[in-house]
């Protein structure tokens, strides 16, 4: 079996580096033509804004932060939301799995999924929620990874470059 070309590894805290470093995979994921909540061009102020807002979120223990990282630095991120309201305490939300162009087909997508999933269980949630663009590769890879359809909602956002786009909503039953 070889080795994997990516060390996947929670962030307890994000650094300026770590925080240009994202900024720029997320850049990459937009003009990639993801629909992540962001227009294109995205700026780099902006970009470097959401992730600042992330690393509050990850200092007060609302979110954790999981990141792939392979030899050019980080190609892979995605996120547990875990504060949730006082009634969903075993739950979480799956947000921002983002992967570089440069990393894609390469089973980070999956790796990182699998990842998020056992932190989830280790932070004592046992159900999972996420949303993704009807169609995606994204969605293909949720349904092969056992994730639950519940439903399509039409018309939920909008491409980058402009332009709606239906979102799947899908859950998982953490065993």
């Amino acid at each position: 079996m070889s080795t994997p070309a990516f060390q996947i590894h929670r962030l307890p805290q994000i650094d300026a580096d770590q925080r240009h470093a994202l900024a720029d995979l997320l850049i990459d994921c937009v003009e990639g033509g993801a629909s992540v909540s962001f227009m294109h061009p995205l700026a780099p102020e902006r970009a470097h804004a959401f992730w600042h807002g992330v690393a509050e979120g990850v200092a007060r223990g609302e979110r954790a932060l999981l990141v792939a990282e392979d030899a050019l630095g980080i190609a892979g991120t995605v996120q547990l939301v875990l504060a949730q309201p006082e009634n969903q305490p075993h739950r979480a939300d799956l947000a921002k799995m983002l992967v570089h162009r440069r990393a894609r087909r390469l089973g980070l997508g999956e790796a990182l999924m699998r990842a998020a999933e056992a932190l989830a269980r280790d932070c004592g949630k046992t159900l999972l929620v996420l949303d993704t663009v009807d169609g995606s590769d994204a969605e293909r890879l949720y349904r092969r990874l056992g994730w639950q359809s519940c439903g399509v909602i039409p018309g939920y956002a909008l491409w980058p470059q402009g332009g709606l786009c239906a979102t799947h909503v899908f859950y998982r039953a953490l065993p």
